[in-house]
């Protein structure tokens, strides 16, 4: 029998935070009782540290030079299989509620429902240009606003949408209790929180007023004592006009861990209907990237720093025993687990991802291919790789010098080994898997090409009428609740649960 999976995705949420599932001082009852009955992958890394080009390879298995999801503006292409096409494909109904930041007007890849819309823009709007270096777009970039306003709030734009999510969510686990269709599910829950702008209301607030971690354990670096890359991400978020106190960053540190405690609600109340419906299910906690939360005096994400790049994954199944794993992996190998658990051939899927399923590494077995990532989006001016294997991450750029760090030494990433003779085997094994996998000339090549055309369809679209991409939640009122062509006693049977 083919097992019910359910998919909480969060928003840019460090997996530093989550050494062995949620760190003991975060307030978060139901993620701890999940990590209890889960598997636990401690070392689990975006495919690429920003919100579209990480969903899109989560969902579809692939990096962003296959997927051309390069940034937060690229479209997602309709002919690529996502892992809710190859469920659907195994006879499974699938349905969305929440961010997925699909770009392009494909608006489901996939999905046969979606319950809300979007948090962001569908269009191409958010375009880098990398013939001009440097450029800030004011208008959509991130700055250090939501350092400098952060603090508690009882709504913001997010919070109304996240309250959304998790409505839909609980009324569609209801309705799948119903059991009108026969099939299998997958639900994806996707919440757009901990992601900033920093703000939180106050009852979650409040539970971090006495917390010790509200300060980064590597304090702010002078601009000069950045690396290249990080040079170019204190740019892109206009650093040098903003004043950034002591009390800001504790006070965005605290939302940030009060918005964790936050999604732990509403993930305990999806849980619970879950229970109450006697429905059992694959569950899934993952994020699409991490937060650099003032280490080193970065913010946000961009970075392949382990904040930015590492995320939390765990997985609750009856076929497999809760335990800790510790060798790398990535999110482009949940695509292929999902598969992996819903019976589809995996022969078949090895053509359409890149990833591993996880499930032979969470019975035991040992995993020796690298993960690897890629970055070029905003506050990039060439793509940048990296490589993760064993305890050394390898990051590479044709503009910049190259960096290789020992994270079990080395865990803040503090100390540049590529220049050291003492690690030259260790970095002519990283650059021969780094010349095997990407011509970086090439793929600089195409991330310009992408850019150029986007820019002028987006350009171009904006002249006369516009017709949006936006996705619209289709409700059939006529199909709720009573309605006239319904038989009354047949409607209030169909619709409850549990029947007598």
């Amino acid at each position: 029998m083919k097992p019910n999976i359910l998919i909480f995705m969060v928003d840019q949420l460090s997996g530093t935070l989550f050494p062995d599932g949620p760190a003991d001082w975060l307030h978060t009852p139901n993620l701890k009782k999940l990590a209890a009955r889960s598997v636990r992958f401690k070392n689990c890394y975006t495919a690429s540290p920003l919100c579209a080009p990480g969903r899109a390879s989560f969902m579809s298995g692939q990096l962003p030079s296959l997927t051309g999801v390069y940034d937060n503006a690229a479209e997602f292409p309709s002919s690529l299989p996502t892992y809710a096409h190859h469920l659907r494909g195994a006879g499974y109904q699938t349905a969305l509620s929440g961010k997925m930041h699909f770009v392009g007007p494909d608006q489901l890849h996939g999905f046969e429902e979606r319950l809300t819309t979007d948090i962001y823009p569908p269009d191409f709007g958010w375009t880098p240009d990398y013939s001009k270096p440097g450029e800030r777009i004011d208008w959509w970039y991130h700055n250090m606003g939501s350092v400098t306003n952060s603090g508690t709030a009882e709504i913001t734009n997010q919070l109304e949408y996240d309250d959304e999510v998790a409505y839909e969510a609980k009324r569609k686990i209801y309705d799948l209790s119903r059991g009108h269709d026969e099939r299998p599910w997958c639900l994806t829950v996707s919440f757009t929180h901990p992601h900033d702008p920093y703000l939180a209301r106050k009852k979650y607030w409040d539970l971090y007023k006495n917390c010790n971690h509200l300060l980064p354990e590597v304090s702010a670096l002078s601009y000069m004592e950045h690396d290249p890359h990080s040079k170019r991400i204190l740019d892109a978020s206009d650093r040098k006009n903003f004043n950034i106190s002591e009390k800001n960053i504790k006070n965005s540190r605290r939302a940030y861990f009060a918005n964790i405690s936050y999604l732990d609600d509403k993930i305990g109340e999806i849980l619970d209907i879950l229970q109450k419906t006697n429905q059992e299910a694959v569950i899934i906690f993952v994020s699409d990237h991490g937060d650099m939360l003032g280490e080193r005096g970065l913010w946000f994400k961009m970075s392949f720093f382990e904040n930015s790049s590492r995320v939390p994954l765990m997985i609750s199944s009856t076929v497999l025993e809760p335990k800790l794993v510790a060798e790398p992996v990535s999110t482009i190998d949940v695509c292929p687990t999902l598969c992996d658990l819903s019976g589809c051939d995996m022969e078949k899927l090895a053509r359409w991802t890149e990833g591993e399923s996880l499930l032979p590494l969470a019975n035991g077995s040992i995993r020796t291919n690298a993960v690897l990532m890629e970055y070029a989006a905003e506050a990039s001016y060439a793509p940048l790789i990296s490589i993760r294997k064993g305890p050394f991450k390898y990051n590479r750029c044709d503009i910049d010098p190259e960096q290789l760090f020992d994270l079990e030494s080395d865990p803040n990433e503090l100390y540049n080994l590529a220049t050291s003779q003492n690690f030259s085997e260790e970095l002519a094994e990283f650059r021969k898997i780094s010349d095997a996998k990407w011509d970086l000339a090439s793929f600089d090549k195409e991330v310009r090409k992408s850019q150029a055309q986007r820019c002028i369809v987006y350009e171009s679209l904006r002249n006369g009428e516009y017709y949006p991409w936006d996705f619209q939640p289709l409700k059939k009122a006529s199909e709720r609740f009573m309605r006239n062509h319904m038989d009354l006693n047949e409607v209030e049977e169909r619709q409850r649960f549990p029947r007598e």
